[in-house]
């Protein structure tokens, strides 16, 4: 891909090792300047809409903190409701409306396929924030920097990744991106929240190495990590199907203590009920330290895109 600077940031096949690499460094680098309490003035005068069309609470607030962080300014579509798209108005008509206010936009939309619309409708670099059941590449290149700090290697990482792989956006851009370091992936999932064939097919083509499976202990007593996902009551338009397979799969201190060793475990957040608080003070749930690393991940895209560093 070369440099960021103007780019869209839309989806995980997008970026290469070296762009990952360059990504993992420019966090570190911010990281270490937070804990200076150094202030950043790189992106003064820049701003940064946002426009959520579903709820977010981390996404949300670590962009606004990441830009504000870095010198620049942030505004907001408030709530649906108290904007034009509640009298009607298209995604790409409030994109260009936007893209007259800010210098890049972050973006999340229920339907797949919406970032790459607004991104096609202005010239201001879009990020995807979440389509839908389609991508969420921020997402997972904070993932790829929490796993880097957590095990201080990508590289011969054996992975479960476990809940809802049918709607979770989160994992579908986590697997392009592991997939580039030959990670060997177990899928665990009820049968009718697997992984789109789709995913599943083409890295199998490339020689990557998977076994989907309903048995939890059996993936996670062969993997490194854990990726815990959530059952997404909201992508479900019968609820009785949601009632069927929601508390599938549960990591509790009970099961922790079934497991042959000690193991990191990621969430993208919110949980619900598949990870419960007791295991908060496990030494390998790292998913509140993941949660953090956003802001990190977020400044080093905004900065990349905006300014071309480095």
């Amino acid at each position: 891909m070369g440099s960021l600077k103007g780019k869209d940031i839309l989806h995980g096949n997008q970026f290469s090792k070296r762009d990952i690499d360059t990504i993992i460094k420019n966090a570190s680098y911010f990281e270490k300047e937070l804990k200076k309490k150094k202030a950043l003035n790189l992106l003064e005068g820049k701003i940064l809409a946002t426009l959520f069309f579903e709820p977010s609470t981390r996404t949300r607030l670590s962009f606004e903190a990441a830009m504000q962080r870095l010198g620049g300014g942030v505004i907001s579509l408030g709530s649906v409701e108290s904007s034009s798209v509640a009298k009607g108005e298209t995604l790409t008509d409030t994109v260009r409306t936007a893209s007259q206010y800010a210098d890049v936009i972050v973006i999340r939309h229920p339907r797949t396929g919406s970032a790459r619309e607004a991104a096609e409708a202005v010239s201001t670099p879009i990020i995807n924030a979440g389509d839908g059941t389609g991508q969420h590449p921020t997402q997972a290149l904070l993932d790829i920097y929490t796993i880097y700090k957590e095990l201080g290697s990508l590289k011969n990482l054996v992975v479960s990744i476990i809940g809802d792989l049918k709607n979770g956006r989160t994992v579908h851009a986590l697997v392009e991106l592991l997939s580039l370091y030959q990670t060997q992936f177990y899928f665990v999932s009820p049968g009718a929240l697997r992984m789109p064939e789709e995913i599943t097919s083409n890295l199998t083509q490339r020689g990557i190495k998977i076994e989907e499976t309903e048995d939890m202990l059996k993936a996670t007593n062969a993997s490194h990590l854990i990726y815990m996902t959530r059952i997404q009551k909201e992508r479900f338009t019968d609820l009785s199907e949601y009632e069927r397979v929601k508390g599938s799969y549960i990591i509790d201190e009970a099961f922790l203590k079934k497991l042959k060793k000690k193991i990191t475990i990621l969430h993208p957040l919110p949980r619900v009920d598949e990870i419960s608080t007791e295991v908060d003070d496990y030494p390998g749930a790292a998913y509140f330290r993941q949660m953090r690393n956003g802001v990190f991940v977020r400044m080093a895209l905004l900065a990349m895109v905006l300014e071309g560093i480095p």
